[in-house]
């Protein structure tokens, strides 16, 4: 997902984008253990995803906690 999509987003959609995502990953890892994963790259997509959400979680928190 693009970082301009997610900031769109509400901080309830970030964090149920984020489980969804978290719960990709762990989907591809547990494939690529059993040897059933065809497209590896999706994991490393999968983690730019979870830090991307992470990076505008904390952005946000640092903007409130300024105030």
């Amino acid at each position: 997902m693009r970082t301009k999509d997610l900031r769109n987003l509400t901080d309830d959609e970030l964090q149920r984008k984020l489980g969804e995502v978290r719960q990709e990953l762990f989907n591809l890892r547990f494939q690529h253990a059993t040897g059933a994963l065809e497209n590896s790259a999706r994991v490393t997509l999968a983690k730019r995803d979870i830090a991307r959400i992470l990076t505008i979680q904390h952005e946000r928190q640092d903007v409130v906690g300024s105030r």
